[in-house]
């Protein structure tokens, strides 16, 4: 779990201070367009935010792997990565919009996805 955390927290975190500083760059690597509207770059930039949030969630979880908010912030990321692996499938089957990192991003989501589940399944030792 801790690994899961850690790795997490550097790609989101990675992935958020991009989003906050070149949104237009992420949206053409990840869907091969460029943002329609100024106000895509805000909600982008809205996004590169909680994404650096979560990323220091992950971090600070990483340290109290045994307790339940560190429970509760894998099963957070499993949300949120099954949600971005789906988002970005139907992104490139229903709208045409894909980039080149589209999908090995989707990939990396699915495995991500997996490995919290792998974790969340294990035997959870308490620390209270």
């Amino acid at each position: 779990m801790r690994k899961l955390l850690i790795l997490t927290a550097v790609l989101e975190s990675v992935t958020g201070v991009l989003l906050l500083a070149a949104p237009a760059l992420l949206d053409w690597i990840l869907l091969g367009s460029r943002f329609d509207a100024p106000a895509s770059v805000v909600v982008a930039r809205i996004a590169g935010g909680a994404l650096l949030a979560l990323g220091v969630a992950c971090w600070f979880a990483s340290s109290d792997i045994g307790s339940r908010a560190a429970y509760g912030v894998i099963v957070a990321m499993l949300v949120y990565n099954v949600a971005v692996a789906a988002l970005l499938v139907y992104a490139d089957v229903a709208k045409g919009a894909a980039g080149v990192a589209l999908w090995p991003v989707v990939v990396a989501h699915a495995t991500l996805a997996i490995w919290c589940v792998a974790c969340l399944s294990r035997p959870r030792v308490r620390t209270e």
